[in-house]
């Protein structure tokens, strides 16, 4: 079940032109139906974890939603003519998804993190959102789940009745982890990465100056250069360099216009590519 939004193919990755509104709305309107969803949050790591991984280009063109959060991302949107694009950041999503589910009465659940940071976050949104509710926190350990701990899992987020999950343990471990959890309860799943340390204060969010440029990056670069410098040189220079030759396919014209299929191992089948590379022609979809 996808929805019906302008999607763009970014070299492989599936990303949907919405805003805050838009995704909250869905959100709100799945979890208040029960379903069982995902939602990605989309940014230039994620973009070329999917170009290098088939397996995991799926679970992401697989998804429910997926979102901007990276600026790049947004500036890809309007190259390949959404222009009506914005950013959807994380931990900016995070904020609209709590503030809708408190107004309508729909209980979160955490998923990740510690269960000190879980009870920050807890705190901080129930100061901001009096009637936000909080129907579990779960701290998995920081390694992979045996059978009966996942079983376990499961069995606390049926029995706590969230109806929106939030899943905070990193790309691409919370996109794989949802993916393999859709249809075991009925909640949505958003993939949240760092968010509950953002909003406790625990990691330094960049100033919105550096966000609106699409410097975020940089400024996390700083702060952690140690564990993600290896990460920037792998990943930045490739995607720059791809996207430049995708842009301009698309500029030039060189792919023939379709319309997305419905078949297609990367959930883009009938694409035309130009050297490898998805030519992202802009199109219409309902997902």
């Amino acid at each position: 079940m996808r929805v019906g939004l302008a999607s763009r193919n970014i070299l492989g990755m599936r990303v949907d032109a919405t805003s805050y509104e838009e995704t909250s709305e869905y959100v709100a309107r799945w979890a208040t139906e029960g379903r069982s969803a995902y939602v990605c949050v989309a940014n230039v790591h994620m973009t070329m974890e999917t170009r290098d991984s088939e397996e995991f280009r799926k679970v992401v063109n697989g998804a429910d939603l997926v979102t901007p959060d990276g600026k790049p991302l947004v500036w890809a949107l309007k190259g390949l003519g959404a222009e009506n694009a914005s950013q959807v950041r994380g931990a900016d999503l995070v904020t609209h998804v709590i503030e809708r589910a408190a107004r309508e009465g729909i209980p979160v659940g955490l998923y990740g993190g510690t269960p000190e940071s879980l009870e920050d976050f807890t705190r901080v949104i129930g100061q901001r959102f009096p009637n936000a509710r909080v129907a579990c926190q779960i701290a998995p350990p920081f390694r992979p789940l045996t059978f009966e701990e996942d079983r376990a899992v499961v069995r606390r987020v049926q029995e706590s009745g969230a109806r929106i999950l939030l899943v905070g343990i990193g790309c691409p471990r919370q996109e794989r982890w949802m993916s393999e959890h859709r249809g075991k309860f009925g909640a949505v799943m958003l993939g949240v990465g760092a968010a509950f340390d953002f909003h406790t204060g625990r990691v330094r969010q960049a100033p919105r100056w550096m966000q609106k440029a699409g410097l975020e990056w940089a400024f996390r670069l700083m702060m952690d250069p140690r564990r993600l410098w290896k990460r920037y040189a792998k990943h930045n220079p490739r995607f720059l360099g791809l996207l430049m030759l995708q842009l301009l396919a698309y500029r030039r014209g060189e792919m023939r216009g379709y319309r997305e299929g419905r078949g297609g191992g990367d959930g883009f089948g009938g694409m035309e590519r130009l050297g490898g590379i998805p030519t992202g022609k802009a199109d219409e979809v309902s997902r």
